[in-house]
């Protein structure tokens, strides 16, 4: 075992909140992987499985592993860890990346078609245009840039808010849904604090209700017009549309926001590859791979056990929450050779977990790859260098769920 991962702090169950740990979450993974491939959380009904094989494993065997999000872990009102079912929330919460087949397979055939075959190469342009804007706040602000909220964080919002239908002057509100939706995942969460995000996200449904029943009356072809035809049709009752609407606002912006910092601050931090990178841009579809595989925007996802089962020789009974750490098994060196390193020849790039694997693959990967690459490519042409600020640290949003910058400040020597 290495240094850095002999020095974490014991495995007891106040581990899986300590925001230390989450801000360099890669020696934790690498005891759990070394040591407790499926670890039982002590005191929980709750499994972390850090291992490639083994949460492969999981999401092949769908009679044992559900996507219901029925738990979610959050921080109890006396600091310790503990798990909150979210049937507290009503109706909804089974939807499109939540829901099992046959559901999943009926909400995935209403988004996907439209979302991948029609629309996202041919909204490059209106990205490309999303970026002229922002870019110019970017200038605006001088040699020292906020990135996070000037860049990775409004383009992702824009487009996703555009790609759904919504008002473009409506972008900043749906920048705050998409990143807030993330809070009530993010593990750091109070019982207390539940009821005003639980308000925030009501907020954003009865939005997204009212813009489902303009478009009723003349469906256009963006998705919350696609969604409208599918309740007319019966495909869909309106409760799953919202939640299905709902959910490609929230992983449509925070995943997107999350690489497109992410890979940002990586070429800020290795002058070595930043240079490789501007000396050859056709590098930058195999860094992005890189990218998202070693600082993976959903740093895991829920499964519920729905009967007693093994896994990985560990017993997990019917009602365990399992947790599969993506980020853990894109950086499993049982799977990938150099496993911390940004290889940009690897012989398979796209055999990360990062976007899921199998029937919840993230329908919107393309997008979030067309996103980054465009931001990463203008970034290239109008700057000759960029760095992060000596005395302005990054921080990392904390959570248990998302790896995104809430700060990322860049010197940036503009061309």
């Amino acid at each position: 075992m290495s240094a850095a991962a002999s020095s974490v702090v014991p495995l007891e169950a106040r581990t899986v909140i300590d925001p230390d740990i989450w801000a360099d979450p890669y020696p934790f993974y690498e005891r759990l992987r070394q040591e407790h491939p499926v670890w039982l959380v002590p005191g929980l009904d709750l499994a972390f499985v850090a291992t490639h094989e083994l949460i492969v494993d999981a999401l092949r065997r769908i009679d044992d592993f559900s996507n219901h999000l029925d738990v979610l872990l959050i921080t109890d009102d006396d600091g310790k860890p503990a798990l909150f079912r979210t049937d507290q929330f009503g109706e909804g919460t089974t939807t499109l990346a939540t829901a099992d087949p046959p559901e999943h397979t009926v909400h995935r055939s209403v988004v996907f078609p439209e979302l991948v075959a029609k629309r996202m190469e041919a909204m490059r342009p209106e990205i490309e245009a999303f970026i002229d804007e922002q870019f110019a706040a970017a200038r605006s602000q001088g040699d020292r840039v906020e990135w996070a909220y000037t860049v990775a964080h409004p383009v992702p919002a824009r487009v996703i808010g555009r790609l759904i239908g919504l008002p473009d002057e409506d972008w900043p509100n749906v920048m705050k849904w998409a990143l807030h939706g993330g809070l009530l995942l993010a593990g750091f969460i109070t019982r207390e604090s539940i009821a005003a995000v639980t308000e925030e996200t009501i907020g954003a449904g009865g939005f997204l209700f009212e813009k489902l029943i303009e478009a009723g009356e003349d469906p256009g072809d963006d998705l919350v017009g696609v969604c409208a035809k599918a309740v007319a049709n019966g495909d869909l009752d309106v409760t799953h549309a919202i939640g299905t609407l709902t959910v490609l606002l929230g992983a449509g912006g925070e995943s997107t926001a999350s690489l497109i910092g992410n890979a940002v601050r990586m070429l800020a931090d290795n002058p070595a590859l930043q240079e490789q990178i501007r000396s050859d841009h056709s590098l930058l579809e195999n860094f992005i791979e890189e990218a998202v595989r070693l600082e993976s925007p959903f740093r895991g996802h829920y499964r519920q056990v729905k009967r007693d089962c093994e896994l990985g020789g560990v017993s997990l009974k019917a009602g365990t929450t399992a947790f599969l750490l993506w980020s853990s098994a894109n950086r499993d060196p049982a799977e990938y050779d150099r496993p911390d390193e940004v290889v940009l020849d690897r012989r398979i790039p796209r055999s990360h977990l990062a976007f899921g694997r199998g029937i919840h693959h993230c329908v919107g990967a393309p997008l979030a790859r067309l996103e980054t690459l465009c931001s990463l490519e203008r970034l290239l042409q109008e700057s000759s260098w960029f760095t992060l600020a000596d005395d302005d640290p990054p921080r990392w949003e904390k959570s248990v769920f998302v790896r995104r910058h809430e700060h990322l400040p860049l010197d940036v020597t503009w061309n």
